[in-house]
């Protein structure tokens, strides 16, 4: 007998939300339910969830890391995908071979979408090809070594696992403001402007640079 899957979507859209809850429960047959990211109550023990959908316009791409990281630790068969991926900001360390299956920029129309899914549901992956490629350093290690400092890298470190600035502080045993200004720094040496930027840079260049 076929049992009816679920997919659950995290957004804060409810307008996004109601739109896909009447397309997508008829077009592939499942039940889809809805959480919102202010929530973060995050469960995935319904033995019958298939697919997460994280709607990256209303969940920060930090949060989304982590969240992705404990779907994938739940060790139970569930799929991220993830929809309106940023064009212009470098997130390719949000893509993890062993859970995602899915990415849509944010400029995807619902039908690719559901062209996608299709494929999906039959157990492919689909990811534009652009994001599988290794990302270029922003700058070569020898300038790396000679311009980050090693507390400077033990906090992209720290940032790169998605602790906080409190988490962050308490680990090195320094004030959140000792930590708010080695980020500063960071981010000019290493040219970004953002926390999602620096996560990104950390996941794509850090572990290849030794203390």
């Amino acid at each position: 007998m076929f049992k009816v899957k679920h997919w659950m979507i995290i957004s804060r859209s409810t307008l996004l939300i109601d739109l896909l809850k009447t397309r997508w429960p008829q077009e592939f047959l499942i039940t889809l339910v809805s959480l919102s990211p202010v929530n973060k109550d995050y469960r995935f023990d319904d033995s019958q969830l298939s697919i997460v959908v994280i709607d990256l316009s209303s969940i920060d791409v930090q949060d989304a890391y982590k969240l992705q990281q404990q779907i994938d630790k739940s060790q139970r068969a569930i799929r991220v995908v993830f929809i309106h991926f940023p064009l212009l900001v470098d997130a390719r360390f949000l893509i993890q071979k062993s859970v995602t299956a899915g990415v849509f920029y944010s400029d995807a129309s619902l039908e690719k979408m559901g062209t996608g899914l299709n494929e999906i549901v039959a157990g492919k992956t689909v990811i534009p090809f652009e994001l599988e490629q290794p990302r270029k350093p922003t700058k070569t290690l020898s300038n790396l070594a000679e311009e980050l400092t090693i507390r400077e890298r033990e906090v992209l470190k720290a940032l790169r696992l998605g602790l906080t600035n409190i988490d962050i502080a308490e680990q090195l045993f320094v004030s959140e403001s000792t930590v708010k200004t080695h980020l500063y720094h960071s981010f000019r040496k290493i040219g970004v402007s953002s926390r999602g930027e620096a996560i990104a840079w950390a996941q794509a260049n850090l572990h290849e640079v030794n203390q």
